[in-house]
């Protein structure tokens, strides 16, 4: 019964569009069986119309070996997807995207730390039109007060310095229209964000919020390495923030030194500095210090740039196009 799609009916009779589950997969071996009875539930709720499609990230455990035995017993349709290596979750739900079939698309995480009722809003929210992509915002979590606290530095930094339009509690959890996700597998950027390309491609977007679960088993392979990369890797990829910085602090070191000058000019004048080189020593260091850093932000600006156009990012997205064709002319009288 794997690839057997339970029949889904609308008011017209006709076959509704089938929905589609991206499930990234990594050390979630204990999980695979409450994850695959929470599909279960969710394909029965929506009408046999679900696919889902598990994406085994080079995981280290049997989560492969686990969804592979439990296959011939899903009542969903399925796919199931092997990296050769650990690419990071990003690249999987990549993945996910580019084999699923549905009209809509949603991705949960295996560890079902989201409720995946949440999964049903989603497609509730897309098939009626409401917005291109729905995401989940965090209201609350279950996790201990450091992962609590370390979450809570990390997406604050994330607001700040990346996307101001991020919840305050971060995103997990998506879902979004076709027209969203082909757009979506347009960009091919290694050592991106997916959170940070949803929003950058713009269209409509709505929030869900929910209570983060607490993770009953197994633990969490999102360390505080994977976050600072994370971080480091959207910061880079999404903003020239680190570059305007040392521009600025160069160009306000070098108007400091400037200032500086002067008082140790009037100082040596006055004789407050007798060491004989100590001026000029302090102005240089002081005054070409603050120039080198000017230059190199300068030249990180035009290196920014030209990181920018090797993204081959489109130009332009277009959600939308409405036509009309011209209102047809009245026929001449006759002669």
């Amino acid at each position: 019964m794997s690839d057997v799609v339970i029949g889904g009916e609308d008011g017209a009779g006709s076959a509704a569009p089938r929905l589609s589950l991206v499930v990234p997969v990594y050390g979630n071996e204990d999980n695979i069986p409450s994850l695959v009875a929470a599909i279960e539930d969710l394909n029965a709720r929506l009408g046999g119309r679900l696919e889902a499609v598990f994406v085994v990230d080079g995981s280290p455990d049997n989560s492969a070996q686990a969804l592979l035995a439990a296959r011939e017993r899903f009542g969903f349709a399925s796919k199931i997807a092997l990296h050769s290596r650990n690419f990071g979750s990003f690249t999987a739900i990549r993945t996910g995207l580019e084999l699923a079939t549905g009209e809509h698309f949603a991705a949960m995480a295996a560890d079902l730390q989201e409720p995946p009722e949440l999964i049903l809003r989603f497609f509730e929210v897309l098939e009626r039109g409401e917005a291109d992509v729905v995401f989940g915002q965090r209201t609350g979590r279950s996790d201990s007060i450091v992962r609590d606290a370390l979450s809570s530095t990390f997406w604050w930094l994330y607001r700040r310095l990346v996307i101001a339009d991020i919840p305050p509690g971060g995103v997990d959890i998506f879902a979004c229209n076709r027209a969203v996700r082909d757009v979506l597998l347009t960009i091919r950027e290694p050592n991106s964000s997916l959170i940070a390309q949803l929003f950058w491609v713009g269209f409509r977007r709505t929030f869900v919020p929910y209570e983060r679960r607490k993770r009953l088993i197994g633990k969490s392979a999102w360390n505080v390495s994977r976050r600072l990369r994370y971080m480091m890797d959207s910061i880079f990829s999404f903003s020239d923030l680190p570059i305007l910085l040392l521009l600025w602090f160069g160009v306000l070191g070098c108007l400091l030194s400037l200032g500086f000058g002067v008082i140790v000019v009037l100082a040596r004048l006055v004789g407050f500095i007798k060491e004989p080189g100590y001026a000029t020593i302090v102005l240089l260091l002081t005054f070409f210090g603050s120039a080198s850093l000017a230059v190199q932000g300068v030249l990180g600006s035009y290196l920014w740039r030209t990181f920018e156009n090797t993204k081959q990012r489109p130009l332009r997205i277009l959600s939308d196009v409405v036509e009309r064709e011209a209102p047809e002319r009245p026929a001449p009288p006759d002669a």
